[in-house]
Parts: C-alpha cells; sequence; structure tokens
C-alpha cells in the first residue's frame, strides 16, 4: 500500500492558531476534530505547492513564507501517512467559507487543552509552541487511540 502524502499548516494571529473544525465531510475519519489547515498532495507537486494551495482552497487566505516545522509519520494498521508540518504568521486575504468545517481562531493553550484533536496532534503542536527545531515525528494509532510515538 503506498503511503498518503499530506501537508498541514497552523497559521498564527495574535496568540491564536486558525483551525478547522471537521464537520461537513461525509465519511471523515477527522469528523468532529479541530485541525489545522492542509491535505492531500496532487501529483507533481511538491510540499510547499501543496500547502500554498491547500491554504487558499480551504481558508481563501494566501501564505507568506510558511516555515516547515517537521515531517510526521502516522500509521495505523495497513494505513501510513507522511505529513509535512509547516507553521505560518504572514498571510493575505480574507477568510471564506470552508466546505470541510468551520474556520475559527482559537487561543493556542486551549488548542491543547479544551479542543477534541488527534492525541498525536498535541505532541507536535507541543513542540512548535515551545519553538523545537526541525523533527521527524512518529505516530502509531490503533483505531483512533495513540498507542506509540517516538522521535527520529
Amino acid at each position: 500500500m503506498e503511503a498518503e502524502l499530506t501537508t498541514m499548516c497552523y497559521i498564527e494571529k495574535d496568540g491564536k492558531y486558525l483551525m478547522l473544525h471537521r464537520t461537513k465531510k461525509k465519511n471523515d475519519p477527522n469528523h468532529d476534530l479541530w485541525l489545522g489547515i492542509g491535505g492531500h498532495m496532487e501529483q507533481g507537486e511538491s510540499p510547499g505547492e501543496c500547502i500554498l494551495r491547500e491554504v487558499k482552497e480551504e481558508t481563501g487566505l494566501e501564505l507568506i513564507d510558511p516555515k516547515l516545522r517537521g515531517i510526521v509519520t502516522f500509521s495505523d494498521g495497513d494505513w501510513y501517512e507522511y505529513m509535512f508540518l509547516y507553521s505560518a504568521e504572514n498571510f493575505e486575504g480574507e477568510l471564506i467559507e470552508c466546505n470541510e468545517g468551520d474556520l475559527v481562531w482559537v487561543e493556542k493553550e486551549k488548542v491543547l487543552s479544551e479542543l477534541p484533536v488527534w492525541e498525536g496532534d498535541k505532541i507536535f503542536l507541543g513542540m512548535m509552541q515551545q519553538d523545537s527545531p526541525f523533527f521527524s515525528l512518529k505516530l502509531k494509532y490503533d483505531h483512533r487511540k495513540l498507542i506509540y510515538s517516538a522521535l527520529d
């Protein structure tokens, strides 16, 4: 089975992240969870091109100089994904309606303590908030339950 290649960006402004509450897609494995902005790479697309496109499509915002923070490897049974993780503080444009859920600016601390997010997301978000250098993180799940994590 081929690995999925994805990107994710946590856009920051005034001590808040722009979060997507995934509520609108059918058969969504992320249903009712809160995530950053991102998605699947298209054929021939670089991670940088993908994150710019995905953010524009989902939010209407154009990122200026997003920073690649790390690579996260996810696995759950036979499924696995490599996610290129970005952060961005500079952008232009106005928010649009997202067809995947609701876009909300949320205080960074509340993302980790109050919102339903993937357990592994708390690990890499904590690292990003501590301004950790570039990292590679492996997260293994068993049906939505985190059973293993390791920094490479």
